[in-house]
């Protein structure tokens, strides 16, 4: 990294009318691609879940169903990461969109000619969440691939945001109409089709390969053992990257897992039911997508300083369930909380992008996303018997707390409050320059 010059400049510029990362072919080809398969994969769940109680399961066989996915994306993200920076991230991002797309075509067809087993479901959605522990680490490799002028990069990342934030509100909403009229196996056809868009879409780009890969060398016999410590070498030695990432292992963990599992009861029990809950997080959703639109054009010159702040919005949702206040207040807190997560979520991986070199940030990324993401099923399952003994409002209030002075804890690293967009890097990170690297984002 050193001698690099600066890329994003920190002042804000006019926003454009449209932005001027979308005149890159190849992110241009990326984005519509991938929002599409956005559409279908956050319309897939909702289906997933009536093919299950429709087909005789109840809650437990649901949270066999649910688990199937989830737990495959822990286990494999790390092995994504290697795969990615050895063979390209946009090798592999194909493969894992004709794997789904295959996946959900078979599943379709299983609910469309009424041979939908339970063991059928878990074998298909266990493949399923496969391909996204694969896909994951390697999407964070692959952006700073497709944009040729690096200060494009905070809106690419932006721009992507915004497509998850839109499809968290629509997708779940086209998928109850489609399978109240059409059924689940409809819905799992139209995610198949999109992720069969999303592969073409990889397929068009034209990203050249970088790092030992454009060498020559991603065909070399190291070990993924000695790969996955290249990455750890890479990850554990940037102050500011395993901060933020045990800031948000923990976020998970003791905020957002028990306002998940917390967040209906509360409604059912004091704001009036499903319809109540539904409105809070459409609202987040929406508040996502403003955030993102916030963000385009802008460069603050402290980005993870910025993120951080940002993240003090999450404390806001528990805190109102806690207080017991009205429906109204809620939905605000909702909407302040998803309009920092979209502004967190893209100062974050722009700043990852950056500052990580590109022969090891697939690594990086998924060890960034495993531990972000590894302590989440605990605590979905601790909630509960947590709320039966101490309390619902205790345990919710605590969490409130837990992330205004996780925080401030955050900021009081030096690391996260000085790093930005240019400079060399700071006395707070020695850079380990992997011995094995092995690929970039060809």
């Amino acid at each position: 990294m050193t001698g690099e010059t600066e890329r994003f400049p920190a002042r804000r510029r006019r926003l454009p009318g449209r932005p001027a990362v979308l005149g890159e072919r190849d992110f241009r080809w990326f984005f519509v691609g991938y929002a599409t398969s956005l559409v279908g994969s956050s319309m897939a769940p909702v289906a997933v879940a009536f093919a299950v109680l429709g087909g005789g399961g109840g809650g437990t066989e649901l949270g066999w169903v649910m688990a199937a996915r989830i737990l495959p994306i822990v286990l494999v993200m790390l092995f994504g990461g290697v795969v990615a920076d050895r063979l390209g991230s946009r090798r592999v991002m194909l493969a894992a969109d004709v794997l789904r797309c295959a996946v959900q075509g078979v599943f379709a067809v299983l609910l469309l000619t009424g041979h939908a087993r339970l063991w059928a479901m878990v074998v298909l959605v266990a493949v399923w969440g496969l391909g996204e522990g694969v896909f994951l680490p390697s999407l964070g490799a692959l952006v700073p691939a497709l944009v040729r002028r690096e200060e494009r990069l905070p809106d690419a990342n932006t721009l992507l945001g915004l497509a998850r934030s839109v499809s968290t509100v629509a997708g779940p909403a086209l998928a109850g109409v489609i399978t109240a009229g059409y059924g689940p196996g409809a819905v799992l056809v139209i995610d198949a089709v999109t992720y069969g868009v999303g592969a073409l879409a990889l397929a068009r780009l034209s990203v050249a390969p970088r790092g030992a890969a454009a060498a020559g060398e991603g065909g070399r016999g190291d070990s993924m053992l000695a790969d996955l410590r290249d990455g750890w070498s890479a990850f554990r030695s940037r102050r500011w990257l395993w901060v933020t990432t045990v800031q948000m292992g923990l976020f998970n963990l003791l905020v957002w897992a028990p306002f998940l599992v917390l967040g209906p009861l509360t409604a059912q029990r004091e704001l009036g039911g499903a319809r109540a809950w539904g409105l809070v997080m459409g609202v987040y959703g929406v508040g996502a997508v403003l955030g993102g639109l916030l963000m385009l054009g802008r460069r603050p010159g402290r980005p993870l300083a910025v993120a951080t702040v940002a993240t003090l919005g999450w404390a806001l949702p528990s805190a109102s369930l806690a207080a017991g206040l009205p429906l109204g207040w809620t939905v605000a807190a909702a909407l302040v909380a998803g309009s920092g997560a979209a502004v967190c979520g893209s100062l974050y991986e722009s700043t990852l992008q950056r500052w990580v070199p590109a022969e090891v940030l697939a690594r990086v990324t998924a060890f960034g996303g495993l531990g972000a993401f590894v302590l989440g099923p605990l605590g979905l399952a601790a909630a509960g018997p947590l709320a039966d003994r101490v309390g619902v409002a205790a345990v919710l209030a605590f969490g409130a707390g837990w992330q205004l002075l996780a925080a401030a804890a955050v900021l009081a690293v030096r690391a996260v409050r000085s790093r930005g967009w240019d400079g060399e890097p700071g006395v707070d990170e020695e850079v380990v320059e992997p011995a094995r690297s092995a690929a970039g984002a060809g």
